[in-house]
C-alpha cells in the first residue's frame, strides 16, 4: 500500500486507508480479498455488478453561472442544484470515514496539449483495475508532480435516499463543472467512471476548437485514418480492431487541425457472443491476467463462457489498448479520410452502405439513429429504435447543433468521404430478419476506406434518398438494396415509409437551428 500524508483531505476524508496508484498485482489481491470477483481461467479478473448498464436517467448536472446558459438542457443533460450536489457529498464523505480507498492518477486524453488530469477514488479495487486499464497512465515522472484537474468520487455501496436527496433513485451519477468534480453511488457498473469524464471533455474540448465524438478509430498503412462513429452495439470496437489496419482507440476521440486523439488508454468491448475465428484480437484479451471481465458466466472449470448472456446481454472485457497487437503507438492519428456512422437498424430498411451527402451527413449526425441493444442501459431487455443526437446523446452536454457545426467544418477542411453503414438487420426487422454479417460489413467497409468504391456506380432509394452502391467486391448484389433483400416487398416500403415517419418527427426539435438544406434532405415517407 503506498499512502502519502492525508491524500484526501481536500474532500473532507482523514481517516481512510488509501491505495495511492496501486498496480495489477496489488488490486488482484485487494479484489480477490475483498470478494468482488474470481480469477477466470487465462488470468482475467471476473466479477458480476449489480447493475449491468449504465444509468442514463440517474445523471445530473448542476446548474449554475457556468452551465445554465451554456448546457443544452433536457433529455438526458437534468439540471440539478449546487446545494444537493454539496449534501450528498457531505453525506458520501462520512460515510467513506474509516474505508479502504483506491486512487488512481490518470490522463484523459493521449495528446498532451488537450488532456486533463483526473484522480479517481473508488472503493472497489475492480473499479480501479478499470481505471488503471481505461484511462492514460503517467510516466513515473509525470507522477512526481501530477496535479489532478478533475476528481471522481465512486462510493457504490453508498445509496442516496431519494426522498431526501433530491435524486430520482438510490443511484446517482452527478457532475459539477465548477468544482470540477463528478460523485457516483448505487451502481458498480465500472462504465459509470470513463464515461463521467469523456462527457466531461466533450464539454471542454469545443471552447477550443476540438470535435470532442464518441466513435472509434484506426489507421492505414498509408496513414490514413478513418472513424466509426455509432453507440455501443453497433460494432465500433468490432470495427476498428481491423488486422489490417493499426487500432487508434475503439470509443472516444478528438478531432484537432493536426489529427486524431484517442480520449482513453484501454478499450471497453462487448463480448457477447465473441467469435474468437472473426475477432481474434478482442477474444485474446478475454483470455488474458490484467483484463477485466464485467458479468461473464464462467462455466465450472474456470473458462468464460462468452455465449452465455443470462446476466445480461452487455458482458464486457476491459483492458490496455497495448493487449491489441497492431495498436497505434500514443494513440493518435492523422487527419480522417473517411467518416463511417454505424447503426444497427432493428426495421431492416437502411441499406448495408451508403455515400452521404454533406446535408445529409449533418442530418444523420444529429439523429443519430440506432437501436438500444438489451442490456447495453440498465432495464433496457430487447432492441428498440432510438434516436441519439451525435450518435451519443448521453455524454454530449452541448447542444447538438454546436457539435454538428463543428463536424461539417472539420469534414470540409479535411475533404473527408461520409458513410452510413448499418450493422443491425437485413431481409427484414428484427425477429423476422438476419442480422447483418460481419465478413459483409468489413468488406464493404475495405471496400470504401481504400477508395474501390470510387469507381463504382451509385443508385438512390426513394425514401431516405442515400446512395447505395450497385457492386461491392465479396458482397452478393442482393445485400446492398434493402428492398431486394425482402421477400415481400410491400412489407418493406410499409415499413420504410414507418421509420422515414420516425426520422422526421424526431427532427422537428431542431428544425429551427439547423440550414434549410439539411431539413430538405430529410427522408421522404411519401415515395
Amino acid at each position: 500500500m503506498t499512502t502519502l500524508k492525508e491524500p484526501l483531505a481536500d474532500l473532507g476524508l482523514h481517516n481512510v486507508r488509501v491505495h495511492l496508484n496501486p498496480g495489477v498485482d496489488e488490486l488482484y489481491s485487494a479484489a480477490l480479498r475483498l470478494g468482488e470477483g474470481v480469477q477466470a481461467a487465462g488470468g482475467p479478473l471476473a466479477v458480476r455488478t449489480n447493475k449491468t448498464g449504465r444509468s442514463p436517467k440517474d445523471r445530473f448536472i448542476v446548474e449554475d453561472d457556468l452551465t445554465r446558459d451554456t448546457v443544452w438542457w433536457g433529455g438526458f443533460n437534468t439540471p440539478i442544484a449546487p446545494e444537493v450536489f454539496d449534501r450528498l457529498l457531505a453525506k458520501m464523505t462520512a460515510y467513506a470515514e474509516g474505508r479502504e480507498l483506491f486512487v488512481q492518477q490518470v490522463f484523459a486524453g493521449t495528446d498532451p496539449h488537450y488532456r486533463i488530469g483526473v484522480r479517481m477514488v473508488t472503493e472497489m479495487a475492480y473499479h480501479s483495475l478499470f481505471i488503471r486499464n481505461m484511462f492514460v497512465r503517467p510516466a513515473p515522472q509525470e507522477l512526481q508532480n501530477f496535479q489532478a484537474d478533475w476528481t471522481v468520487l465512486n462510493i457504490p455501496s453508498f445509496k442516496a435516499d431519494p426522498a431526501v436527496d433530491g435524486v430520482r433513485s438510490d443511484t446517482f451519477i452527478i457532475v459539477n463543472f465548477t468544482k470540477k468534480m463528478i460523485i457516483v453511488g448505487g451502481t458498480q457498473y465500472a462504465g459509470e467512471n470513463k464515461k463521467g469524464i469523456f462527457g466531461v471533455l466533450n464539454f471542454l474540448l469545443p471552447e477550443r476548437g476540438v470535435m470532442p465524438m464518441h466513435c472509434s478509430a484506426n489507421m492505414g498503412e498509408s496513414g490514413d485514418t478513418a472513424l466509426f462513429f455509432g453507440l455501443s452495439g453497433t460494432g465500433k470496437t468490432t470495427l476498428s480492431a481491423d488486422p489490417s489496419r493499426k487500432l487508434i482507440g475503439d470509443d472516444e476521440h478528438g478531432w484537432t487541425d493536426q489529427g486524431i486523439f484517442n480520449f482513453e488508454g484501454g478499450c471497453y468491448a462487448k463480448v457477447i457472443n465473441l467469435n474468437p475465428e472473426a475477432e481474434p484480437a478482442i477474444y485474446r484479451t478475454t483470455q488474458t491476467y490484467g483484463t477485466v471481465l464485467e458479468n461473464v458466466v464462467l462455466r465450472e472449470d474456470g473458462t468464460p463462457d462468452l455465449d452465455d448472456g443470462s446476466l445480461t446481454e452487455n458482458t464486457r472485457s476491459a483492458y490496455p489498448i497495448d493487449q491489441i497487437d497492431n495498436c497505434q503507438p500514443g494513440s493518435v492519428g492523422g487527419i480522417p479520410r473517411n467518416v463511417v456512422f454505424l447503426t444497427a437498424d432493428a426495421y431492416g430498411v437502411l441499406p448495408p452502405i451508403s455515400r452521404l451527402s454533406p446535408e445529409q451527413m449533418m442530418y444523420q449526425f444529429i439523429s443519430g439513429f440506432t437501436a438500444k441493444i438489451p442490456g447495453t442501459e440498465d432495464g433496457v431487455t430487447e432492441p428498440s429504435p432510438t434516436f441519439s443526437t451525435c450518435f451519443g446523446a448521453p455524454f454530449m452536454p452541448r447542444h447538438p447543433g454546436e457539435y454538428a457545426k463543428l463536424l461539417s467544418e472539420k469534414v470540409q477542411a479535411s475533404g473527408a468521404r461520409v458513410w452510413l453503414v448499418n450493422t443491425g438487420w437485413s431481409g427484414g426487422m428484427y425477429g423476422q430478419g438476419q442480422r447483418m454479417s460481419i465478413r459483409h460489413t468489413r468488406a464493404m467497409i475495405n471496400a470504401a476506406l481504400s477508395g474501390q468504391l470510387d469507381e463504382v456506380s451509385f443508385e438512390r432509394e426513394p425514401f431516405f434518398h442515400l446512395e447505395i452502391p450497385t457492386t461491392v467486391p465479396g458482397v452478393p448484389a442482393e445485400v446492398l438494396n434493402p428492398r431486394d433483400a425482402w421477400a415481400d416487398k410491400a412489407a418493406y416500403d410499409e415499413t420504410a415509409r414507418k421509420l422515414a415517419r420516425m426520422f422526421r418527427e424526431n427532427f422537428k426539435r431542431f428544425e429551427n437551428g439547423v440550414d434549410p438544406a439539411v431539413t430538405a434532405s430529410m427522408p421522404n415517407p411519401d415515395a
